[in-house]
């Protein structure tokens, strides 16, 4: 697999309405990146082959025991391969690094399974206003105009997290609300999932990984619905990243690609719970 380096700004951002790339003030500078993931699979439409690349990502409004708004991720996309043949190798980095014994093996549940378990609601069938009713519960506030991907994570998050069994958990077949740039599928039972998973170590969010969306119309629309979304809860819109979608127009090969946070990596093997013991600089968390 071939390390690669890409820029860290951008002349766009992620356009997910849950995720705020740092804008430079300057005009014309754009965006600092939330990953390197729009520069990797333009690359990967040039015929590169299965990457990977280890840098810096920024988001705003991350700052806590697990976020840092500049951060170090870890993304690779393997050609060829689907998210099930990925999830394996993910298992292999996490153990080949030490954070757990390979013997152990992991756990892999779909979401479906998962959310069920703990809420007796079906995500994928559940009408909203179900949704919003528990979502306002399980945050103790007014969930009553939020949409269905927004209350789907809040209920995953502080319900469904906190149950997760030690050791390395995969989630996959995500509702298809929450596809973002993973394709979606109607499986066995009917159900329209995205081809999304999740990796958690002892409950911890480690990585999210997608088998990719590879139509660049289909994301040309995400991006307008995303937009629409944003404007609708009063944040700015994104422009769709141009560049991006004439490399998928040209071509983007079957793949699977992961993102790691490796801060929390670290913070695993070295047993801390602030994300600041792991990090060398951070100027900005204030006494």
């Amino acid at each position: 697999m071939l390390e690669i380096d890409v820029p860290v700004l951008g002349l766009t951002g992620a356009s997910d309405v849950h995720i705020d790339c740092p804008r430079l003030a300057e005009p014309g500078l754009g965006y600092l990146q939330s990953s390197p993931e729009y520069f990797m699979k333009r690359l990967l439409a040039a015929g590169s082959g299965s990457i990977y690349c280890l840098g810096k990502a920024f988001r705003l409004g991350e700052l806590g025991e697990r976020h840092y708004p500049e951060f170090t991720m870890l993304e690779w996309y393997r050609v060829g391969w689907d998210e099930h043949r990925l999830m394996d190798e993910v298992f292999d980095l996490i153990a080949e690094v030490g954070a757990l014994d390979h013997s152990r093996g992991y756990l892999k549940k779909t979401y479906r399974e998962l959310f069920q378990s703990q809420t007796g609601i079906d995500p994928h069938t559940c009408g909203l206003a179900a949704l919003r009713t528990l979502a306002g519960e399980v945050a103790q506030r007014d969930f009553g105009t939020e949409d269905r991907s927004t209350c789907l994570d809040l209920i995953f998050s502080l319900r469904i997290e906190s149950a997760l069994p030690t050791g390395v958990v995969f989630v996959y077949d995500y509702p298809a609300c929450q596809a973002a740039l993973a394709k979606t599928f109607v499986n066995s039972d009917g159900i329209h999932c995205a081809r999304r998973f999740e990796v958690f170590l002892d409950g911890t969010e480690l990585g999210n990984g997608y088998y990719e969306l590879t139509d660049a119309v289909e994301l040309r629309d995400r991006f307008a619905a995303d937009n629409s979304q944003r404007r609708r809860i009063g944040k700015g819109e994104v422009e769709p990243d141009e560049h991006l979608l004439a490399a998928m127009s040209a071509g983007l090969p079957p793949c699977a690609g992961v993102a790691i946070g490796f801060d929390r990596l670290l913070m695993n093997l070295l047993g801390a719970s602030n994300i600041s013991a792991v990090l060398p600089f951070v100027d900005l968390v204030r006494d």
